[in-house]
């Protein structure tokens, strides 16, 4: 009995729906850009390397007393914090300008979703970020770093998670400048922030006044607020409010100018 038209119509069905475009994996996807970002000898020796080595300069054998703990603990906060926003800062920037440069038009011939594409480069920010916060905080638990049991859990967990902020930070710069070298000139405005925040000298007087109200101090302040309960090392002291006020004045602010490059950015496509 021969087939009719119908029969192999109804045959060839289930196959055609059974070969739909595969989804891409946003899993393998990642796990090849965080390769990709690891094998980056420069930018993990401004992530891990250099804020290693200033701890091992500035906080090795620094025993004296501060809050909870000592000096060395309030020097391994502070090398962590510019460590996590430097890789934050760079990856989430780079993002950016791959997205302006045209690889957001290769994805869009794919069947991976904008969101994929955003979810998958946080990940890798945040995965990257924790290295330095893992790396900075074992050498100080060998070197003499001391603090309580709260000092280093709360102060690891704000670190790593408020790094988050400068992610937003990097997608903002890079979404203004539109450029390759928009996350340098992010990546350059981290120094001079880390020196305004306190990061790596203290301060006092008027260059501490004006220091309050840049976006690393508020987020190394907060960081550092369960080793210090917010006394400050020149003197004087910071209530909880001041730091929580500025980091999230500070995540309104990225987050408004991140909004308006990218409507800038569709408006000039």
């Amino acid at each position: 009995m021969s087939a009719t038209p119908d029969t192999l119509t109804a045959a060839t069905i289930p196959t055609a729906t059974a070969r739909t475009a595969p989804r891409p994996d946003v899993v393998a996807y990642a796990r090849l850009d965080l390769r990709r970002q690891l094998r980056d000898r420069m930018a993990m020796f401004f992530i891990v390397g250099l804020p290693m080595f200033m701890y091992l300069v500035f906080g090795l054998g620094s025993d004296d007393r501060v809050g909870s703990g000592n000096v060395a603990m309030y020097i391994m906060i502070s090398m962590a914090c510019y460590g996590a926003v430097t890789a934050t800062t760079g990856i989430a920037g780079s993002a950016a300008t791959e997205q302006m440069m045209g690889w957001g038009r290769q994805l869009g011939l794919t069947p991976m979703r904008p969101l994929a594409f955003v979810a998958a480069k946080a990940g890798i920010a945040m995965v990257v970020a924790a290295m330095p916060v893992t790396l900075i905080f074992a050498i100080g638990a060998l070197t003499g770093a001391r603090g309580s049991w709260s000092d280093w859990v709360l102060g690891a967990a704000i670190v790593w998670a408020g790094s988050a902020l400068f992610a937003i930070y990097g997608l903002s710069v890079s979404l203004l400048f539109r450029g390759s070298n928009a996350p340098g000139i992010a990546s350059g405005f981290i120094v001079v922030m880390a020196f305004l925040g306190g990061l790596f000298t203290p301060m006092s007087g008027l260059m501490l006044d004006i220091g309050r109200f840049t976006p690393l101090y508020g987020y190394a302040a907060l960081a550092r607020f369960p080793l210090t309960g917010g006394g400050l090392p020149l003197g004087g002291s910071d209530p909880l409010w001041l730091p929580v006020a500025n980091v999230l004045a500070w995540t309104v602010i990225f987050s408004l100018l991140a909004t308006w490059g990218v409507r800038r950015s569709r408006a000039r496509t």
